[in-house]
């Protein structure tokens, strides 16, 4: 059983649990989990600097559609705009501040809720009603501020940080490990958001690890595993990964009949890729699906939840029976992990818990630790 010093800060505690080797690591201590305050410096030290996910760039297809997000506690909206490009911006207006759209779909222009401030899709002030009075306004001088925004292997990718690397360089390594999967011709079909209470790393650290499936999901998906022939390698600095062999039980996860391009163990490995922070994939052959999530306080966490089918299963006769199998499946899933996950923070906030060694199937979860701990400093 390991005891943590009430002197140390959370971060501090933190930095000791993954100072040891990972053959005695224990689960990260519960402070880091609980305490608003460590909340605050995630927010400012990881949301605020790392890159992160708003859904699916075929999500927005045309001019004008568009997607809203929070980054660290800024409105962010991502849009396609005239050209085709991607776009990010200030989801607030220059004029009184107010918030300009909500949730997700198609403008002509963007209009201010407020006082009607019109904006092009690049950012720039198209018109602004009654103004001509006031000697200091200047139309072209006034533009949403622009926002980091990348498409990587399908994945709207944003962030506040100016000098962070471009995704296609620090996760150059997830593109050499499923590049033969083309996770950018894959095509979402569905995406909704909802709200757990609990903590976004435990959601996280669920997602990491499949040492729980036989078990939380043994009304779904748990016997399409054996817990024998999980592999969970050393992952990089900015995502952690592990895979399965899967059996027959599920025909989606596996590759089309018809497809001549995968092979041997390819054609059934269920790929699972925490990109870090708050990106998790799970990416088979015939299927992916997401979560992308974010914080809200030490207790609750947004999840965006989206997926669809690879370009294979996509084009078969038989996809919008495959679709509903698929997603009514996941939805299955989804209420299981929300059971689980719910359940460990309740323990969390336990006075008599206490984390406890992790398995050698836990390596992701050691090596999230370790993430955390690099980007959240001791106060």
């Amino acid at each position: 059983m390991t005891r943590y010093d009430p002197a140390l800060s959370p971060a501090q505690e933190l930095r000791a649990n993954v100072a040891v080797p990972f053959e005695r690591a224990h689960a990260m201590p519960k402070s880091v989990y609980t305490s608003p305050d460590f909340a605050v410096q995630e927010r400012q030290q990881i949301f605020a600097k790392d890159w992160l996910c708003a859904g699916r760039a075929d999500g927005l297809k045309e001019a004008g559609d568009y997607l809203t997000m929070t980054i660290a506690g800024e409105p962010v909206i991502v849009l396609r705009d005239h050209d085709g490009q991607l776009r990010a911006m200030s989801n607030v207006c220059r004029h009184r501040m107010s918030t300009l759209l909500e949730g997700r779909g198609h403008v002509r222009a963007i209009v201010c809720p407020y006082h009607a401030w019109t904006y092009n899709l690049d950012g720039t002030l198209r018109g602004a009603p009654a103004m001509t009075a006031n000697e200091a306004f200047c139309k072209d001088k006034i533009a949403l501020p622009t926002v980091r925004v990348e498409n990587w292997l399908g994945w709207i990718m944003v962030t506040m940080n100016l000098e962070a690397p471009p995704p296609q360089v620090a996760l150059a390594d997830v593109e050499k490990l499923v590049g033969h999967l083309d996770m950018g011709a894959y095509v979402e079909t569905f995406r909704e958001t909802f709200r757990w209470n609990t903590n976004w790393k435990v959601l996280a650290e669920n997602f990491m690890e499949s040492y729980h499936l036989p078990v939380c999901h043994s009304g779904t998906i748990g016997g399409t595993v054996d817990l024998m022939k999980m592999t969970c390698p050393e992952g990089t600095l900015a995502f952690n990964y592990h895979y399965i062999v899967k059996n027959d039980t599920v025909p989606l996860a596996l590759a089309h009949p018809k497809n001549t391009t995968l092979e041997g163990d390819d054609r059934r490995i269920t790929w699972l890729l925490a990109i870090y922070p708050a990106l998790m994939i799970t990416l088979t052959p015939g299927y992916f699906w997401y979560l992308a999530l974010t914080p809200q306080g030490p207790d609750q966490v947004d999840v965006l939840f989206g997926g669809g089918m690879s370009p294979d299963w996509m084009a078969d006769p038989s996809a919008p029976a495959n679709l509903a199998a698929v997603k009514a499946l996941l939805d299955e899933v989804n209420v299981e992990d929300k059971g689980c996950v719910e359940k460990v923070y309740r323990g969390l906030v336990a006075g008599m818990s206490n984390p406890g060694p992790l398995s050698h199937l836990e390596r992701p979860n050691y090596e999230f630790a370790q993430y955390i701990a690099s980007k959240v400093v001791p106060a």
